[in-house]
């Protein structure tokens, strides 16, 4: 069936697409080793150690849900130890997606799951003690796995943008976004040059690099030579594409949600569900896990909801049954910290770790108090669960 007509060009400006080089050149080289390099600047080691705010009143600190990226935990405690300089307790686990992380003893994971009952991709939360977690070779080849699975979805991205085989996506995706036929072509030429600077540079690409967002940050870095209007479009048109690309990638690849628990708990993990609202169905799903994340930057509309099912679960798992643990998960990306301004995300960058504000809002706390799910009694009992 043949998808929507391109829109033609609207610009007063028209882009000269003619004048692009379409080989590689010293500039593009330039960009790429700056979009995959982790090696940070005094002044990027700066925004990392020294937080715009103090959090001096804050005195449990629970932080299980977080992503370092890239950026060294050895800076990410000094942000933490200037936040929160006044804490009594804390427990405080990284969770980058598909790659085991540690800090102060425990080691955390965010993994991709497939839950086959209601065909959704669903993420998990593991968290373990250091030393239950060097005899995971198992979990730890099964996360190799979906990193790697998850890592192709780049190629996807991209394939849709440039194979004629995915043109009825790509024009979809224009047809959302309103993108014309010089946008498109502008993207094409770029995203082309992006995939030939991937394959010419994999000897030297770390592999957390090669993921989605790789192609934002090379279409920020061609703000220096173009308008930021035009950028601002062809991400609007990129975030569509993405979004048709994740809608079909197969999930069959994922190890089912039931394994990797089972491997988890067969290793003392602790596991907790993220932003369930995001996938409803989990709720009924009656996995073996300590607790659901009831609030969340991305979720926040349902927080006193999730509290009362959590306490209604518990009311009947009462004298039977460890209780479901109540968590908020800040969900901060650290490499968001180090850009330049004017490039965050500022929705992700605003995010702290550590910092949940729904534990302090007055109607929410009394939700919790009732369903005895204060800070420093679930920094206490999940810890316990970690070290028995």
């Amino acid at each position: 069936m043949e998808g929507p007509k391109l829109k033609q060009a609207v610009h007063h400006a028209p882009l000269e697409l003619d004048a692009i080089p379409r080989e590689i050149t010293e500039q593009d080289q330039e960009i790429y080793r700056k979009i995959i390099s982790t090696d940070l600047s005094s002044e990027q080691k700066q925004r990392i150690v020294r937080p715009p705010r103090v959090y001096s009143q804050q005195q449990y600190v629970l932080a299980i849900h977080w992503h370092p990226e890239f950026i060294p935990i050895k800076l990410i405690k000094k942000r933490i130890d200037a936040m929160f300089p006044n804490r009594r307790d804390e427990l405080i686990i990284p969770t980058q997606h598909n790659v085991p992380l540690t800090y102060e003893g425990f080691t955390g994971v965010e993994v991709d799951c497939y839950s086959k009952e209601f065909n959704r991709k669903v993420q998990l939360l593991f968290h373990f003690e250091n030393s239950k977690f060097e005899k995971a070779d198992v979990f730890k080849a099964m996360l190799l796995h979906t990193f790697q699975y998850r890592s192709s979805q780049l190629f996807d991205f991209i394939d849709t943008i440039l194979e004629p085989s995915r043109e009825e996506r790509l024009q979809k995706a224009a047809a959302e976004t309103g993108a014309d036929e010089e946008l498109v072509s502008f993207v094409r030429i770029y995203t082309l040059k992006l995939l030939q600077l991937l394959e010419e540079n994999r000897p030297i690409t770390p592999p957390e690099a090669i993921k989605n967002k790789i192609v934002r940050n090379y279409f920020d870095e061609l703000r220096e030579k173009y308008d930021n209007r035009l950028i601002n479009r062809a991400h609007v048109f990129l975030n569509a594409v993405k979004a048709i690309v994740k809608r079909h990638f197969t999930l069959e690849y994922f190890y089912e949600t039931e394994e990797v628990i089972e491997e988890g708990r067969s290793l003392g993990a602790g596991i907790v569900i993220p932003h369930p609202e995001q996938f409803w169905p989990i709720l009924l799903a009656d996995y073996d896990v300590d607790g659901y994340e009831v609030w969340n930057p991305q979720s926040q509309e349902f927080t006193e909801f999730l509290i009362n099912v959590v306490n209604r679960q518990n009311r009947i798992r009462k004298g039977t049954e460890k209780p479901v643990l109540i968590f908020m998960g800040d969900d901060t990306h650290m490499s968001e910290k180090i850009k330049d301004p004017l490039l965050q995300e500022k929705e992700k960058s605003g995010r702290e770790i550590g910092v949940q504000p729904a534990w302090d809002d007055l109607s929410i706390r009394k939700t919790l108090i009732v369903a005895h799910s204060e800070r420093p009694r679930i920094i206490s009992e999940y810890r316990s669960r970690l070290l028995a």
